[in-house]
């Protein structure tokens, strides 16, 4: 049997509608501005986003990457948060590429950074110091549970950031979720923000690709950068296709993965050397702490019995639902995380 795979939403398949708008994509040259199907998914994510324009884009990570760029001037600093994917996950990126110091603020356990040390940690104009160049917030925060921010939390931080006449921009890799959650228009938490992107290749389940949405003349920008690091492709309509079907039918049935984790975490809260606190889980991503054995330990004994995870960090397990994890899934991964807790046997699957 296949294991049950709850390392990250990443690992979702493409559905059947997705594969055959694939096959059947009417396709063109990108650079040139000639795919007609990324133009129409681009003006499909502008839509959705309250924006002018759009780009897609291979990752998450070049998206963040062009956003910093199109920002930032060499020597410029960037404010990000201290648990960010930007700063833990991006290689990073945007001071290898583009030049450009992060400087942290810290994230509370909602992923939030608190408005007054944003403001603390702007930088006077001083000839001595960095230009603070952008402010970027994540929504959802991968290392915080999923966690939300909602409207109010999100202009808080971009009021700071205008006021000093810096960017505000969004990592939005997972705001379909936190707009679920929210029972919100992602185009309403967007609405603050210079730029934001957005995954394709998470809750949305497809095979590739994420988009950047802003405004024309900061798009066209975006786009330029985007060339610069390799990331001008060419009949990428093939993939752009699949996010078409991923707006049309794919954003409703993220609360079905939301009810699953919150089934996830309730059933593990109720275990022996458990940490964690079920009620703070929002979206599709569940960490919690590990007592009374290494956290890797416990990996390798679920990964033995057919269930996957993940390490992120000390002490730490993450589990992520996602399309193709079902609630007999999660029945099934609660019944091995028993066993291990309590000590029984069970048989690998």
């Amino acid at each position: 049997m296949s294991p049950i795979d709850l390392r990250s939403d990443t690992v979702t398949q493409p559905t059947p509608e997705m594969r055959r708008a694939m096959y059947e994509a009417e396709v063109g040259d990108d650079v040139y501005g000639e795919d007609p199907t990324v133009n129409r998914l681009e003006a499909m994510a502008a839509q959705r986003m309250g924006k002018e324009a759009a780009v897609f884009v291979a990752s998450g990570t070049m998206a963040n990457l062009v956003c910093g760029l199109t920002h930032c001037q060499r020597g410029d600093e960037a404010l990000i948060g201290s648990r960010s994917h930007i700063l833990m996950y991006e290689v990073a990126s945007l001071a290898a590429f583009g030049g450009v110091q992060l400087r942290t603020v810290p994230n509370d356990e909602r992923g939030m950074m608190d408005p007054d040390q944003v403001e603390a940690a702007m930088r006077p104009k001083d000839d001595h110091q960095p230009r603070t160049a952008m402010v970027a917030v994540e929504n959802t925060h991968n290392r915080c549970s999923g966690a939300v921010l909602d409207s109010e939390d999100i202009g808080a931080l971009a009021e700071v950031a205008h006021r000093h006449g810096a960017a505000f921009h969004i990592d939005g890799a997972r705001i379909f979720n936190a707009a679920v959650a929210l029972d919100a228009p992602p185009a309403e938490l967007a609405r603050p923000a210079d730029t934001i992107t957005f995954c394709l290749s998470k809750g949305l389940s497809c095979p590739v690709g994420s988009v950047v949405c802003g405004g024309k003349e900061t798009i066209a920008r975006v786009r330029r950068n985007r060339k610069m690091v390799g990331g001008g492709m060419r009949q990428a309509g093939i993939i752009a296709a699949a996010g078409i079907v991923a707006l049309e039918s794919m954003v409703g049935r993220l609360k079905e993965d939301h009810d699953n984790a919150k089934r996830l975490a309730q059933g593990l809260a109720r275990l022996p050397g458990i940490t964690l606190d079920p009620t703070r889980i929002q979206t599709n991503i569940v960490i919690f702490g590990v007592n009374d054995r290494p956290a890797e330990t416990f990996l390798e004994a679920f990964k033995a019995r057919g269930v996957l995870a993940s390490f992120p960090e000390r002490g730490k397990v993450r589990m992520v639902t996602h399309y193709g994890i079902t609630g007999q899934d999660v029945d099934e991964a609660l019944n091995v995380a028993e066993a291990i807790t309590r000590g029984r046997a069970y048989g690998s699957r």
